[in-house]
């Protein structure tokens, strides 16, 4: 009995590696990894002292503007026009703190705000979790 429990663990371990080392050479992209993979070669100021926010949990599994599902646990971000697939660096100019997104829907559609960012990212640089807003500089990476 002992025996056929550890075989099918050793067959499930073995598949799930299989399965693994299949999906790293398809050359997906994944989106959550960015952080760790980018390097920042050269950045162009696009604004200072804007204002960002970020989504509502509500908006989790709709679709963005760009057609992908919206993810409030990614990297990504809305902006009005700069281009679906644009990355950016965005830092909060209070504490430096910084984080890139991927930018895959339009919006925010609240007078004053430049870019509303998912709920992960945005945490990641703020000071003070309890404010929905923040000012920050936006560059965009080349």
């Amino acid at each position: 009995m002992y025996l056929r429990h550890f075989l099918i663990l050793i067959f499930g371990l073995s598949a799930l590696s299989f399965s693994y080392k299949n999906n790293s050479r398809k050359g997906k992209f994944d989106i959550n990894n960015l952080q760790d993979t980018l390097e920042v070669s050269q950045t162009k100021l696009y604004k200072q002292n804007a204002h960002a926010s970020y989504y509502s949990d509500k908006l989790n599994g709709r679709k963005t503007a760009s057609g992908q599902v919206f993810n409030n646990s990614k990297y990504t971000a809305a902006h009005k026009t700069l281009k679906f697939g644009t990355k950016v660096k965005v830092t909060n100019v209070v504490n430096d703190k910084s984080v890139i997104v991927t930018i895959n829907d339009r919006g925010p559609f609240i007078k004053g705000r430049e870019i509303d960012l998912t709920k992960k990212a945005f945490m990641e640089i703020a000071k003070n979790k309890q404010r929905g807003v923040l000012i920050v500089d936006i560059e965009i990476l080349e």
